[in-house]
């Protein structure tokens, strides 16, 4: 059964493959289209000219021939009739009139003594009669023309064509001049008829080989230009997927070899314009690694000694001189600054470097973000909307990092009360934090997790590094989470935080055998 399944893909994948190729806006298609009807035109032209001209040329001979070799039956045999012949002498020159070389039916009209009309036919009885003669033809012989001594004649002769049970005949009339008998031909064109049906089935058969032999071409055309196209769109796909070592193989000197030359000559630019991107991107991030653990030793002896100073600060012996006081606590404050943005420019480091790891445990998302609240002395600042019992697995640092940019954030530029809000939905974790501030101009939404980016130019320098907001986003980023940034209806600002209630999965790519005491450790260790 599988392997009847496995067959019926393959053949269908064959047939889209086939259809995929020769859809309209292929242009393969449109080429052996165009080719087609190019081909098409000019053969129905050719054939339909050729068939026009050699049918009036069959008719016109064939017709000639007959009118010129009855006229002359008329004058030689029908002239020498009598002016009232009888009925046998009309019948035997009807006959032999009919005995001539274009073999034609003969009726011959006339009066007898009486006065009465004597009709005879070549055929007998059941031959041409008077009644196969088109009235209009009947009347035009009969006319009588004004003969002048130009030689212009009393009677003319005329002919019509026409077509009984399918089959052409030509019909002509004239009349003796000078008081002589009518005579009427009728004349089969059918032998003419089949030769140019003949003729007809000829031509279209050349056609449909003109157009198939244009659909050769066509295709043979289509190939030979399509070929180094399709080239061009896989390299192209393949450039597009990162693989910038694509180069395409050129032969000859048309335009398609110019543009493959142009290709490969773009794809080299940007190889090595990517490469040098690179090069100077890994330079800075391990410089900034390097720049940030180079600081944490000096800061580490700094904070001790503005530790010492902060205490003395507090202290009730006054030993503290009030001169000096108002500089040792900024010299404290922008030692926290100082070591705040480090850590912040190591975690962003690890981010870029593609180090960052999760180390996940089952937690209560409802206490871990009180927990992230009570430890920073937000809880007469924060209103939490959550019942506790919602589990899932995070990595609880990464969500407290998350959850304290969010709030700090909240607090700073939006003004207490802030509101969290704690839902699950499906298998995810939302999570809200709405201020009752100003909210977020327009033009800020869309750079407010950009790193260093700060609303107003004019205040370059605040509390904040810029990258609280950027690590927030990271860390919602490696749990497969999003974190978005709106205007509330009713004011303030709204951050929403959407994370899957299990990382695991996420967890197993990113760290390469999630559950490893090993890495977990290692983990531990590298986000310390």
């Amino acid at each position: 059964m599988t392997d009847a399944q496995g067959g019926f893909r393959g053949w269908f994948a064959a047939r889209k493959g086939v259809w995929s190729r020769l859809r309209f806006t292929s242009l393969r298609l449109r080429l052996v289209v165009v080719f087609g009807l190019v081909a098409l035109t000019a053969a129905v032209s050719a054939s339909g000219i050729a068939y026009w001209l050699n049918r009036e040329a069959v008719l016109r001979r064939t017709q000639d021939a007959v009118l010129r070799d009855f006229e002359q039956e008329m004058q030689n045999r029908a002239g020498l009739l009598p002016q009232q012949p009888t009925q046998d002498e009309l019948q035997h020159t009807a006959g032999q009139m009919a005995n001539s070389s274009q073999r034609f039916s003969v009726l011959l009209v006339a009066q007898d003594a009486d006065g009465k009309p004597v009709y005879s036919s070549s055929g007998g009885l059941d031959g041409f009669t008077l009644t196969d003669v088109p009235k209009s033809l009947r009347t035009a012989v009969n006319e009588k023309q004004e003969a002048n001594s130009g030689g212009k004649s009393e009677y003319h002769l005329y002919w019509q064509r026409i077509v009984e049970d399918d089959t052409p005949y030509l019909i002509a009339g004239t009349r003796v001049n000078g008081g002589g008998p009518t005579g009427y031909m009728l004349k089969s064109l059918e032998q003419e008829a089949k030769d140019l049906n003949s003729l007809a089935w000829s031509l279209g058969i050349a056609t449909g080989l003109a157009l198939i032999g244009s659909a050769l071409l066509a295709q043979a055309a289509a190939t030979t230009v399509l070929k180094p196209v399709q080239r061009l769109g896989v390299a192209a796909r393949r450039l597009g997927e990162g693989r910038l070592d694509t180069r395409l193989r050129v032969s000859g000197t048309d335009e398609l070899a110019d543009l493959s030359r142009t290709f490969n000559n773009a794809a080299e630019a940007l190889e090595k314009r990517v490469d040098d991107m690179a090069a100077r991107d890994e330079a800075s991030r391990r410089f900034v690694a390097d720049m940030s653990h180079e600081l944490r030793t000096p800061l580490t002896a700094i904070t001790a000694v503005t530790e010492v100073l902060e205490e003395e600060l507090e202290a009730e012996s006054g030993s503290m001189d009030p001169m000096i006081e108002p500089a040792v606590r900024l010299v404290v404050s922008e030692t926290r600054r100082l070591n705040d943005l480090v850590e912040n420019l190591m975690e962003v480091t690890r981010f870029d470097a593609g180090t960052a790891r999760l180390v996940l445990d089952n937690v209560d998302v409802v206490d871990q973000i009180t927990a992230c609240i009570d430890a920073r002395a937000w809880l007469d600042a924060v209103d939490l909307d959550a019942e506790r019992g919602l589990m899932a697995r995070l990595d609880p640092r990464r969500l407290d990092v998350i959850m304290a940019n969010l709030i700090g954030n909240a607090l700073k530029h939006g003004g207490s009360p802030v509101r969290v809000a704690v839902r699950a939905a499906d298998d995810s974790v939302v999570i809200e934090v709405r201020d009752h501030g100003p909210g977020i101009p327009e033009d800020v939404l869309p750079h407010v997790f950009d790193r260093f980016y700060k609303a107003s130019a004019s205040r370059p320098r605040s509390e904040g590094s810029g990258l609280g907001l950027s690590i927030a986003l990271e860390n919602a980023h490696i749990h497969g989470g999003e974190i978005t940034a709106a205007n509330s209806s009713e004011g303030g600002a709204v951050f929403t935080l959407r994370l899957p209630r299990d990382a695991s999965e996420l967890a197993e790519q990113t760290n390469g055998t999630e559950g490893n005491g090993k890495d977990a450790d290692d983990a531990k260790k590298g986000d310390a």
